[in-house]
């Protein structure tokens, strides 16, 4: 396995001065935060380290060879809208910057996009499967052309009122898996697997790992805390930001021992990225590189 990180959380750094952070630090690879040029709709969404829309041969000659002189690879681009956005100018927006992130990942030879499939916050988890077979096919497609693998996290993106009561990601569980999977059989669709997420809607987060080991892409190491007294007076209705949190990995409650052991199991070797997403680490920039050097050094205990 090859540790690495989610660029996003180095926002305001130019791509060569966040490889440049990533190499001092020590990490072999990083997946590249690649969303539309503009201000961020969401925290840590919007970062831009590679602008895809203009990227030509010269350019991503310019970024493998300055990769290649820090000793860094690059794992996947990053991308993570609601392509089934209810909204159909942005439905239409996200997809069409998702097509340029594909044709980008091809022309840098990574070969890996990593994404949400998206939900209609306000439809049926039955209807947005409808909408899964209406829109993906056309992207996988296209993808597949490329010789690109998507690699869809399992974040709910649910977590306050403005994803309420849906969220805005539909593979969020192992049964969703099964059923897109079912709907979309092609074999450059995976999963790119954070067992965070599992943490607070309670769904085991080992056992998946053997179920599903042929359609992990990519793993992605971000924590959960769970926060019981406040679970037991807002309930699991709540929005699910009033009873958990997300910490950097070995301040939660996932078991990483255990996930990094079935990932040994199932002869998982590819990427392994941390997500940061911590607010406790968020007051400067300094606090921020905190976080990231915190996190490596307590997952190199499993992870080299």
């Amino acid at each position: 396995m090859k540790l690495g990180l989610l660029s996003a959380i180095l926002e305001g750094y130019s791509f060569e001065e966040m490889i440049d952070i990533v190499s001092g630090m020590g990490f072999s690879c990083v997946e590249v935060a690649c969303w539309p040029k503009g201000k961020a709709e969401r925290r840590y969404g919007g970062v831009s380290h590679i602008d895809v829309e203009h990227l030509d041969q010269e350019g991503a000659e310019r970024i493998l060879s300055y990769c290649r002189e820090k000793g860094v690879e690059i794992s996947s681009l990053g991308y993570y809208p609601n392509t089934m956005d209810p909204d159909q100018g942005k439905r239409e927006a996200c997809i069409s910057h998702l097509y340029k992130v594909i044709d980008a990942s091809a022309l840098l030879g990574v070969n890996m996009v990593t994404t949400f499939i998206g939900r209609d916050q306000t439809k049926s988890v039955e209807k947005n499967l409808e909408l899964v077979k209406e829109l993906w096919p056309p992207i996988l497609a296209h993808a597949k052309e490329k010789g690109v693998k998507i690699a869809i996290e399992n974040c709910p993106m649910l977590f306050g009122e403005d994803q309420w009561p849906g969220g805005h990601n539909l593979m969020t569980t192992p049964e969703n898996w099964k059923k897109v999977f079912e709907i979309l059989p092609d074999e450059n669709l995976g999963i790119n697997y954070d067992p965070s997420h599992f943490v607070w809607q309670m769904v085991d987060y080992i056992q998946p790992l053997y179920e599903f080991r042929d359609k992990i892409f990519h793993v992605h190491y971000k924590d959960i805390k769970l926060y019981p007294e406040k679970l037991r007076r807002a309930g699991t209705m709540a929005y699910p930001l009033e009873y958990m949190s997300p910490k950097l990995p070995g301040l939660g409650d996932v078991d990483w021992a255990k996930f990094v052991s079935a990932l040994t199991d199932i002869g998982y070797e590819g990427h392994t990225c941390i997500e940061v997403e911590d607010k406790a680490f968020e007051g400067s920039k300094e606090r921020v590189l905190d976080s990231i050097r915190l996190s490596k050094r307590y997952l190199e205990q499993f992870v080299i």
